[in-house]
């Protein structure tokens, strides 16, 4: 089985206090018992940490994922990310955007434009078909994808049977749109 992940990630390149929404929602989790509150190497990599299964994960997953949660898997914790990221799916990742404006294809630019983003040089990318301007994450792919400095990665976990009230509670508690990932790989 390979491994995959899952990712919350806000519509936003610079999320406002993205450190402490961290700790927020790091703590929330924890309380509900979705993750445990120490890290441990369970992480995407070897030794790299993240918060294993908290004993109440089952109940923000719908009947069918409470089966499959990773409990037995090395790579199983929820990594919490502030540092600016880009995440797209792995395989078959297209890269097709189009402007919101005029609806042109723009993602072979926009994902030139990356080499200024990721190292917050600007968080805006203006369409070179019409002059509209917005947050890179005002550009919708035709896959889900995000860019920002806020991220939620759970490996293993099978993020489509994530419980939608617990998927619309996450959002409410970020107070922005979010993008939902998978990633294989």
């Amino acid at each position: 089985m390979s491994d995959q992940q899952f990712i919350i990630v806000p519509k936003i390149s610079s999320y406002p206090g993205a450190q402490s929404r961290a700790r927020v929602i790091q703590r929330w989790l924890v309380e509900r018992g979705v993750i445990e509150p120490q890290l441990s190497a369970c992480g995407s990599a070897p030794g790299r940490l993240a918060h294993a299964i908290g004993p109440r994960a089952a109940d923000v997953m719908q009947p069918a994922g409470a089966d499959a949660l990773p409990y037995q898997q090395v790579r199983n914790g929820l990594e919490i990310i502030t540092d600016r990221c880009i995440y797209t799916p792995m395989r078959g990742f297209e890269g097709r955007a189009r402007c919101p404006e005029c609806r042109k294809q723009i993602g072979e630019v926009l994902l030139e434009h990356l080499e200024e983003w990721m190292p917050a040089e600007t968080e805006n990318f203006i369409c070179p078909e019409c002059g509209h301007e917005d947050d890179i994450n005002g550009f919708p792919f035709s896959q889900p994808c995000g860019f920002s400095d806020l991220g939620f990665i759970f490996n293993n976990w099978p993020g489509r049977y994530f419980r939608q009230s617990f998927i619309e509670e996450f959002v409410e508690r970020l107070g922005y749109p979010v993008a939902l990932v998978e990633v294989e790989y």
